[in-house]
């Protein structure tokens, strides 16, 4: 059992259309219990836009908890049932009004592993033709484009401080050698 916990105990505290939260008791390896609160998501998915000319569509949008506007790489959570593969195309859809026809899988990643379950998975998506934009009625955003390398540059400078989009940028940077 080295290394790892086993719930003896878990009450729902919250629950919401977003996400559930637990109150859990934990036995961990010395035999001894914890207190484990788990926020439980469905998980989500974002988007990193590339142009044919190594530019990249963000949204800024206003950020309820830190009061302040963020600029962000479209992205959505899951709903039941659906993929995240199609997640990140309907996203990207809603959010840009683009398609795309190369779209590759970067991989997922754990926002905040000690007391939230949710994944995020990140898509790079080439190939960007232009529709119309579908944001949802409770969506407010603007679609900003910039330069694949201005924006690795402003996540270095720590202008770009969203996780997920940081984690976006710098991959696609890698694997297109910018």
């Amino acid at each position: 059992m080295h290394l790892q916990e086993k719930t003896i105990a878990s009450n729902v505290v919250y629950e919401g259309p977003i996400f559930t939260i637990t109150h859990d008791t934990a036995e961990l390896e010395n035999g001894k219990t914890a207190v484990r609160d788990v926020l439980h998501h469905f998980g989500g998915v974002c988007v990193i836009p590339v142009t044919d000319n190594n530019e990249i569509l963000l949204v800024r949008q206003f950020r309820y908890p830190f009061s302040r506007t963020t600029l962000e790489v479209p992205a959505g959570k899951l709903e039941k049932g659906e993929s995240h593969a199609e997640c990140g195309r309907r996203e990207l859809l809603e959010e840009t009004g683009c398609v795309c026809s190369e779209y590759t899988y970067l991989g997922e990643m754990l926002p905040t592993p000690a007391y939230n379950s949710e994944i995020t998975h990140i898509y790079l998506a080439k190939g960007l033709s232009f529709e119309k934009q579908q944001l949802d009625t409770d969506e407010f955003l603007d679609v900003e484009k910039i330069p694949l390398s201005a924006a690795v540059q402003q996540v270095m400078d720590g202008t770009i401080t969203d996780g997920k989009t940081q984690i976006a940028i710098l991959k696609a940077a890698r694997i297109l050698g910018i």
